[in-house]
Parts: structure tokens; sequence; C-alpha cells
């Protein structure tokens, strides 16, 4: 990890644990937080699990400076946290949105991005969900004590009830398998104009999530976070965010 990506997962550490501890809008704070690192920085894989596991580990810290608080709070603290992992959620299955308009926005102006791009991008988009679960899992491993037990409640739930990026991404994954069916016939003719590469395709992606993107889908926070008009089902499914049992 250079100095740059690592300054940027420190600051995003800090950032999400004062917005846990302070409680106020976690999960919306923690999408925007998260968002925000992703457009950032390279739009692979391993970066957005970078970025997932310092949201985590700011989200285990702030939990942490609420129990010091007040051990009184251990029921706000569980939520806030909860919020936190519920606004990640979020934040990838936006992410996985703006892959989908990306690449639905180069077919309707008649570009086309070559069969290998698209498949790496395919290729790194489906492994969203399983990375986010892992991730989960990972942290809740490291923390030994109640921030543990919580993460490990729900990694447990969502394998069970699914995620809001595991939803989305079964539109984006739908989405990308028709542009390659297109891409490879478009590839057969002669002179036929490609995007440049793959760097294309995620700059256009990472253009999408901060700007248009993040007015087309508006997620909620807390108990209302089901209501968004594009990610509602989503979140829905993904039901630990309204879940006060874990």
């Amino acid at each position: 990890m250079d100095t740059e990506t690592s300054n940027d997962t420190s600051n995003l550490e800090v950032e999400v644990r004062n917005a846990v501890e302070q409680g106020h809008d976690v999960q919306e704070k923690v999408r925007q937080l998260t968002l925000s690192i992703i457009r950032a920085r390279s739009l692979d894989i391993k970066s957005v699990r970078q970025t997932a596991s310092a949201v985590l580990r700011g989200a285990r810290a702030g939990f942490q400076k609420e129990l010091q608080h007040s051990s009184a709070q251990t029921g706000i603290a569980r939520e806030h946290l909860k919020q936190a992992v519920t606004g990640l959620d979020v934040a990838l299955a936006q992410f996985a949105e703006a892959a989908k308009l990306a690449v639905e926005e180069a077919a309707s102006r008649a570009q086309k991005y070559s069969s290998d791009d698209l498949t790496r991008a395919r290729a790194d988009l489906a492994s969203l969900e399983d990375m986010f679960l892992e991730t989960l899992q990972n942290s809740a491993s490291a923390a030994k004590d109640a921030a543990g037990e919580i993460l490990h409640d729900l990694a447990a739930h969502t394998r069970t009830h699914g995620t809001a990026v595991g939803a989305q991404m079964k539109e984006t994954l739908a989405v990308i398998a028709h542009q390659l069916g297109a891409a490879g016939r478009a590839q057969v003719g002669a002179g036929l104009h490609l995007a440049k590469n793959t760097s294309d395709l995620v700059r256009k992606i990472a253009a999408g999530v901060l700007t248009g993107l993040a007015d087309h889908v508006k997620p909620g926070s807390g108990k209302d976070s089901g209501h968004s008009p594009n990610l509602g089902h989503s979140q829905q499914h993904s039901g630990y965010s309204q879940d006060k049992g874990g």
C-alpha cells in the first residue's frame, strides 16, 4: 500500500470512528465517506477491500469509544455499529449501480467496450458481495470483544438474508452479460471504435458514484432505509439495518 493510499485509509478509519462515536446519521455518513474513497482511488477489488476494512476498523473503534463513555449505552452503540455496516453495504451497492449505469450509458451512445474489458469488470464486480461478507467476517474475528460478537451476528444474518450489494449485483451482472454478447458480435467487424480500455470504463463508474448516481439513489437511514426509491428492495434484503436483535 503506497503512502497516499495508506493516508486515505487512516483518514477514513478516523472519520468513520468519529461518525459512529457521535451517533448522528451514522449510515448516511459512512455511505458518503466510503463512496468518496472509492471514487478517489482505483476501482479494483483489492482497493475496495482495503476501503471496506478501514470502514469496519473505524466502526469498531467508534463502538468502543461509545462504551467508554457509558456502559449503559450498549444498545445505542450496538445500533450505531449496525448502521455503519449498513452504510458500507449500501455504498458498495451504489458502486455496483454506477457500473451498471456506465455500461448502459455507453450502449445508448453506441460506444463499445471490448469483451476483455467487460470480462475484467465483471470479474471484479461479481466478487463484491463475497468481498463484503469476508471482510465483515474477518473484522468480527479480529475483534475479541462485544464489537466482534455483534459483527459475527451481522455476518451470519447477512449470509442468510442477503445484502444490498448482492441484490444490486444481479442487475449489474445481467447488464454486463448482455453487453458482453454485443461486444463479441461487434468485434467481428472491422474498424469499430472500442472504448480505449478498462480504465475508461472505471473512470465512468467513478464519475457516476458521487455525481448523478448520488442523486439517483437516495438510501434512507436507520429504520427508514427500506424506503429508498431505487435500493429499497436491496436494503430490505439486508435486514440487519432494521433488526434490533442482530
